[in-house]
């Protein structure tokens, strides 16, 4: 890969031209429309969130040095960015009066109110920008090993770096798209945000069955991501119509997998409402993530609650109370070795070779204190457990 350094290109003729997308919340293009400030590869502008962008104002009028800024030459006299397009969108947001910074008294200005010569000191700043010139395996390789102003890519921004085309642009035209309608009902059942591609991902993550570079590979090319929408929107709206009700823990489940696992199961919303009601009011039940699945399997797998286990003083005093009984019959202090046949029969086990036990089971309305409390040998309760 070959590259030039320039130090004679400026913020304001980086400006020239500036374009900004408010509703993708992209920066596109520049320098009197020679760069691509944002090309497929790239993640989308995070900065604008009142702090990085200010941060990236403030320090050019310090003169404070701001970072090498990489382009790559796509034709004669013609760019796009490869590292930097964060600064320059928040160079360009700030010159055309998107955002205000706070001057020496606190007061908030934007660009146009500035005094002249700050405005100048900002237009006239020289930048720092290596022109790099290679293949595109060459160029994507050299941009996947970049640190944009200490803000790493994440997983699916290196993702849609190497198979960038078509198909990334209309999937994060759909999912990236932080103006998309529909962001507010998927964000009952998906962490993350639209901008960092985290929506994105996880769609890309259902529909491959967690093969996503695979995915994207076989499909690069596509001119539509019909199948992509259609699955994540089958998966939204299968979980949305078994559970009526919309709990916080629902964000971030693996519902994918869930889709995939139980689809094919018939449900009464009316009982799982309840259901989840009794249980998310079971003061037993630690694990409330661990609900949705619990209730969709059956409500069989109970270690999916991670239920309340009892605490040391009442492992003591069951302890203490099996154990005095046991001595006084002479039979073992662990109810099931008591009526065996085996040499344990008459075992007085310690306690740390003994395990709580549930007597009537919590899935079957047992509660978690002392009145349903017995000590078992590990032996035996772990038996029992697999059951």
């Amino acid at each position: 890969m070959k590259t030039t350094l320039r130090t004679d290109i400026t913020i304001q003729a980086i400006c020239e031209g500036f374009v900004y997308n408010e509703l993708e919340g992209r920066g596109l293009f520049g320098l009197s429309g020679k760069l691509t400030i944002q090309p497929e590869y790239q993640r989308n502008y995070i900065y604008a969130d009142g702090k990085k962008d200010v941060a990236v104002i403030e320090s050019i009028l310090k003169g404070y040095p701001i970072g090498l800024i990489y382009f790559n030459t796509v034709a004669p006299d013609q760019f796009e960015v490869l590292d930097g397009q964060q600064r320059i969108t928040s160079f360009g947001r700030f010159v055309t009066n998107k955002f205000a910074i706070k001057d020496e008294n606190g007061m908030e200005q934007y660009f146009g109110g500035l005094a002249k010569d700050k405005q100048e000191k900002i237009l006239q700043t020289k930048l720092l920008i290596y022109e790099c010139e290679g293949t595109e395996s060459e160029i994507k390789e050299w941009f996947r090993t970049i640190n944009i102003a200490g803000v790493p890519l994440n997983s699916q921004e290196l993702l849609n770096a190497v198979y960038s085309g078509p198909f990334v642009t209309l999937a994060k035209e759909e999912f990236s798209n932080t103006q998309n309608s529909n962001i507010m009902k998927w964000s009952a059942y998906v962490s993350g945000s639209a901008n960092r591609q985290e929506f994105l991902e996880r769609a890309l993550d259902w529909v491959s069955k967690g093969n996503i570079g695979d995915y994207m590979s076989r499909h690069r090319y596509d001119d539509n991501i019909n199948e992509l929408k259609t699955y994540f929107n089958t998966v939204i709206e299968w979980v949305s119509g078994i559970f009526k009700d919309v709990e916080s823990e629902m964000r971030g489940l693996e519902w994918g997998r869930l889709y995939e696992t139980y689809k094919k199961q018939p449900y009464d919303p009316n009982k799982i409402s309840e259901q989840l009601r009794a249980l998310y009011a079971d003061p037993y039940v630690k694990n409330r993530k661990g609900v949705f699945e619990y209730i969709l399997g059956g409500s069989v797998i109970t270690n999916l609650l991670d239920v309340r286990v009892f605490d040391e003083a009442t492992k003591r005093t069951s302890y203490s109370r099996q154990t005095d009984e046991a001595k006084t019959k002479d039979e073992s202090n662990c109810p099931l070795c008591a009526i065996g046949h085996d040499a344990n029969k008459t075992r007085i086990y310690t306690l740390n070779e003994m395990d709580a036990d549930h007597v009537t089971a919590w899935s079957k309305g047992g509660t978690t204190d002392i009145t349903n409390c017995q000590l078992l040998c590990k032996t035996h309760n772990r038996a029992k457990g697999n059951r």
